[in-house]
C-alpha cells in the first residue's frame, strides 16, 4: 500500500478495461495513481497467472478485475468455450482468494459487459453467446457474495443504458461514448473504496 501519496488503484481486464481506463484515470485525477498493465489481460486463466506481477507485487489499496469475454469465446465449428464455466469458476475463486490474502486491499470485480450475438458473429471468426454472458457473471456473483466481495455490475448498467446504442458493430466494444460512461461508473465504485 502506498504511504506517502496518492493511493493506488490497479484496473485489471480486457478490452473493455482498456477502452474505459483513461476515463478512470481522468475522473479520479488528483486522488489516485491508476495503474494497468499494458497488455489485454485475456481470459481469467491469464489473469490468474500474472496475478503476482499485475497486482500482488504492487499491492494497491484497491484493486478492480475485469475478466469473462474471452473465457466465453466459442470456435464456431466446436462450440467448445475457451474457458470452460467450471474451470473460469474455479479460476475466479482462486483469484479472489489470493487477492483476500493481501492485508488493507479493497476488491471488486466487474461483471462481464453484454455482447450482441448477431453483430458479433458477422464480424468475429468465433461466437460470443449473452446466455453464457449471463452464465459465467452468475459464478463469479457467486463467488464474490461468499467472500463479501463487491461486484461492480456493468452488466446492469449497460442494460439500463441501452446495450445497442453504446455497442460498436463487432457487438462486444464500445463506442466512445459508452467507454466514458463505463469509466464513469467505475471510478465512481472506486472511489466509494478510497474513502472506507
Amino acid at each position: 500500500m502506498t504511504e506517502n501519496g496518492p493511493p493506488l488503484v490497479v484496473l485489471i481486464g480486457d478490452s473493455i478495461r482498456m477502452g474505459y481506463q483513461q476515463g478512470v484515470v481522468e475522473a479520479l485525477g488528483h486522488e489516485a495513481e491508476v495503474w494497468c498493465p499494458e497488455p489485454n489481460g485475456g481470459d481469467s486463466r491469464n489473469v490468474l497467472a500474472h496475478l503476482d506481477e499485475w497486482v500482488l507485487q504492487r499491492a494497491p489499496d484497491v484493486v478492480h478485475v475485469n475478466c469473462g469475454l474471452h473465457d466465453i469465446k466459442k470456435d464456431f465449428a466446436t462450440g467448445t468455450p475457451q474457458v470452460p464455466l467450471e474451470e473460469y469458476a474455479g479460476n475466479v475463486e482462486q483469484i479472489l482468494s489470493r487477492l483476500s490474502e493481501c492485508q488493507g486491499m479493497r476488491v471488486v470485480w466487474a461483471l462481464t459487459t453484454p455482447v450482441n450475438e448477431k453483430w458479433h458473429r458477422a464480424n468475429k471468426e468465433f461466437d460470443r453467446f449473452e446466455v453464457d454472458v449471463q452464465a459465467y457473471n452468475e459464478r463469479a456473483r457467486t463467488a464474490c457474495r461468499n467472500r463479501s466481495i463487491e461486484v461492480n455490475d456493468l452488466y446492469a448498467l449497460v442494460e439500463s443504458i441501452g446495450r445497442d446504442d453504446i455497442l460498436r458493430e463487432d457487438g462486444v466494444h464500445f463506442s466512445d461514448g459508452g467507454s466514458r460512461l463505463l469509466a464513469g461508473a467505475v471510478a465512481s465504485c472506486i472511489r466509494r473504496h478510497l474513502t472506507l
